[in-house]
């Protein structure tokens, strides 16, 4: 996957959140998981798109990092939405893999951009 690709993944991963968002129920669980996952699911297309602006090795690896955190955050939202019965699994569990995976291609993008095996 080259980086045109997974930019638009992780566009697609904050859309689809955007859209889960907007099902989540009008009570303040809602309204507070809602901002939550929201923010940190954006959060990882940001990151991801800046860290391939990046004009440095370090500044890559920075960014990449930080969209790795994100991205872990969002799982723990996905989750608690989940398990506190505002959203059903079922309605969940795609962005709960797509998460999953995106996590182990940041993983693997910082390993091979810090040189390590």
């Amino acid at each position: 996957m080259d980086k045109v690709e997974l930019q638009e993944r992780t566009k697609q991963f904050a859309l689809r959140v955007i859209k889960l968002v907007e099902a989540l129920p009008k009570t303040m669980t809602g309204e507070v998981l809602g901002k939550q996952v929201l923010r940190s699911a954006t959060s990882v297309a940001a990151n991801y798109r800046s860290a391939c602006r990046g004009r440095s090795k370090a500044e890559f690896i920075a960014k990449v990092g930080i969209a790795l955190e994100e991205c872990d955050e969002s799982q723990l939202w996905l989750e608690l939405i989940v398990d506190s019965g505002l959203l059903p699994q079922a309605r969940v569990a795609e962005l709960l893999k797509e998460a999953d995976e995106l996590t182990a291609i940041f993983v693997a993008t910082l390993r091979t951009a810090k040189g390590l095996r």
